[in-house]
């Protein structure tokens, strides 16, 4: 968490330009403020306005909150709806069919297009070639996929037909992937032969050999694979089957499955600070009515807008502002397979320049790396592209340091773009403290201000409110639509995540510190107030890094923290204790690395450690009681000012200070 001491107040304020205001969705702070009063005045009532003009329903609800079973909250509960009806079927029957719907980059440049139409007839096929295999509504579908149309289609199709989809991030290990499956009690694995990214291949259809090898995945009765670019795979009969052949012959319709609106749209696990990951569950109604208002209200979407977000599937970005929320308006988006530094680090400005894009929305770590990039290599630098087409920016996953913000505005926007500083969660489904584009003046490093109906606070540790000026607890004081509904097949780990009894039961806890400007009311986020680490967005929990090193045969003990690093916000600091001799030199650096590796193929690639550092032992109190907030004042290579009076042997600070 970011010392709260030496937080900066940021006093530069960027007003909306008047003509986005004129044009904008909600124009000017009156028209926000309007919508907050009404939220205030009806808060049933103003959610009900909202599902009923923004989704189609099959049945309409006639129930709209129900608290009864706090904190499992349901919303619209019995009304009946269909997620990829409104994303698609919609959009047949408003003028849009013959809009395009994606536009499609390969790694290697390769673009494909396809319109809602011939997207709806993809997604038809795929319900329709999941349903023969016996995929039925309720049952778990676990995703590993490249970024590809058929990796949206996949996820459109468990929708229509009522499956629960479970996507897991092509990154993560075969070991990851064996956990999720077991944990949603997947019937169906849907994959690739391989991933490309930055002109490499990754083995995706090994990695689940391997995974469903490990045991205790006994529910999976097919893998589905697509054969993204012919190579050589496993075959294991009877069980394997490619997409193309599960697609070929089947109907271009398939009759959307209605459920209700509480019925589980899908499972996205999330890394906790015990070790299990969480299997984030959200509802189909709540969560897609949340996708389309942040479309609208966030990115101010218009009928000729050319959207994208440069996230993954595997994450919930992906899934609400990819896979959802973009078709669920009639979009026209970008949907893209490779990486911002591939072939050179002018990829995502070319992809701008070529594609007339008019809403980019990116993570600060891209952001980051692509400053360092330009700044080393004038010849890929902003400058030399046309960006003009661009009239709104984005940012998400952590927060944008001030710097970041003002070089990506003036930059990428030329002063002329609103940036949308996105505050949310995997658990909140969407956008929860945002600037309106068209509404809230915007002060760099700050997401602003919560969007209507969301009643975001911050407290002290007994859950009482704080005056502005004052850093404490993130937390959210009502219910909304698009929240969590439960961690899957875990209850209990749900309440005490996020509605500790300590607050009440009843407030939602974001995990993560925050603090308002004395004058504006406007949030700053300072960080996650528990053993998570966000690096480049994404959230990793360290007891699940240090059970990862300390599975490794030559591993005594291990401590995870995390460092502050320009590119990636945070970065992982391990300090490891072996079962012999602590080792140094190069022998030091090969076992460095040797136990990257190690938790690059437990977890996945985006776990590995940046730094190791041996010691005889890990400072601990005379209790037994690992300190670590040495550790990270160690990690950031500070001198220790703090009382160390418990400390059992302060004789390995010294040790731990040597980084590999």
């Amino acid at each position: 968490m970011a010392d709260i001491e030496t937080f900066k107040q940021e006093n530069r304020v960027f007003a909306p330009p008047a003509d986005f205001v004129k044009n904008a969705t909600i124009s000017g702070m009156p028209a926000y403020e309007a919508l907050c009063a009404e939220a205030e005045r009806d808060y049933e009532g103003f959610w009900a306005r909202l599902a009923r003009e923004n989704l189609q329903w099959q049945k309409p609800f006639t129930k709209v909150l129900n608290e009864t079973d706090a904190p499992f909250y349901k919303w619209f509960e019995d009304g009946k709806i269909n997620v990829s009806y409104n994303c698609l079927d919609v959009n047949l029957s408003n003028g849009n069919a013959d809009k395009t719907a994606v536009v499609f980059e390969s790694d290697d440049a390769k673009v494909t297009r396809v319109t809602y139409r011939e997207l709806h007839r993809r997604v038809c096929h795929f319900a329709n070639g999941l349903k023969s295999l016996g995929v039925k509504k309720g049952d778990r579908v676990v995703i590993y996929m490249p970024m590809s149309i058929e990796g949206v289609a996949a996820m459109q199709a468990c929708a229509r037909i009522g499956a629960t989809h479970s996507v897991v991030f092509g990154g993560f290990s075969a070991k990851s992937l064996q956990e999720r499956v077991i944990d949603a009690g997947a019937v169906a694995v849907i994959t690739a032969d391989v991933q490309v990214r930055g002109g490499k291949q990754l083995p995706l259809k090994s990695i689940v050999d391997d995974a469903l090898a490990m045991g205790g995945c006994d529910t999976i009765r097919n893998v589905i694979v697509y054969k993204r670019a012919g190579a050589d795979i496993n075959w294991v009969e009877g069980r394997d089957l490619w997409l193309h052949d599960v697609l070929a012959n089947q109907a271009d319709e398939c009759e959307p499955e209605w459920v209700d609106a509480e019925h589980p749209l899908f499972i996205l696990y999330t890394s906790g600070s015990t070790g299990k990951p969480k299997g984030v569950q959200h509802a189909s109604g709540g969560y897609l009515l949340w996708a389309v208002l942040t479309m609208k209200w966030t990115f101010d979407i218009k009928p000729n807008d050319v959207y994208w977000c440069t996230a993954d599937i595997g994450w919930i970005t992906g899934h609400t502002y990819i896979a959802y929320g973009p078709l669920a308006v009639g979009a026209t988006q970008i949907v893209f397979e490779g990486v911002p530094t591939y072939p050179n680090a002018g990829r995502f400005w070319d992809m701008v320049q070529r594609h007339k894009a008019t809403i980019f929305y990116t993570a600060p770590t891209a952001i980051r790396s692509l400053i360092k990039a330009a700044e080393a290599d004038e010849k890929i630098h902003p400058k030399q592209y046309d960006l003009s087409s661009l009239r709104l920016l984005g940012s998400v996953g952590e927060p944008i340091n001030p710097e970041a913000w003002m070089w990506y505005y003036k930059n990428i926007g030329h002063e002329k773009c609103p940036i949308v500083d996105t505050f949310w969660q995997t658990e909140t489904g969407g956008h929860m403290i945002s600037p309106l584009p068209g509404a809230t003046p915007q002060v760099p490093g700050s997401c602003t201000l919560p969007l209507p109906g969301i009643t975001a606070a911050i407290v002290d540790e007994t859950g009482h409110d704080l005056p502005n000026g004052n850093g404490g607890i993130l937390v959210v004081k009502r219910p909304w639509p698009a929240m969590i509904r439960t961690i899957w097949n875990d209850p209990e780990r749900f309440k005490k995540a996020y509605f500790p009894e300590e607050f009440g039961g009843k407030i939602y806890l974001a995990g993560d510190g925050a603090i308002r400007n004395k004058d504006t009311g406007y949030f700053t986020i300072t960080g996650r107030i528990d053993d998570v680490l966000n690096v480049s967005g994404h959230r990793m929990g360290t007891m699940e890094i240090e059970s990862a090193l300390v599975a490794n045969p030559i591993v005594a003990e291990a401590a995870v923290v995390g460092k502050p690093d320009e590119t990636t916000g945070e970065s992982i600091c391990a300090f490891v204790v072996l079962k012999r001799a602590r080792p140094t030199g190069d022998e030091a650096k090969q076992i460095a690395k040797e136990l990257r590796d190690w938790v690059a193929k437990e977890i996945g690639p985006i776990a590995k450690p940046k730094e190791i550092r041996f010691g005889d032992n890990l400072p601990k109190t005379r209790s037994g009681k690992i300190m670590r907030r040495l550790l990270r004042v160690l990690a950031k290579g500070e001198d220790i000012t703090q009382d160390i009076s418990t400390l059992e042997n302060p004789a390995i600070l010294d040790q731990l200070k040597e980084s590999q």
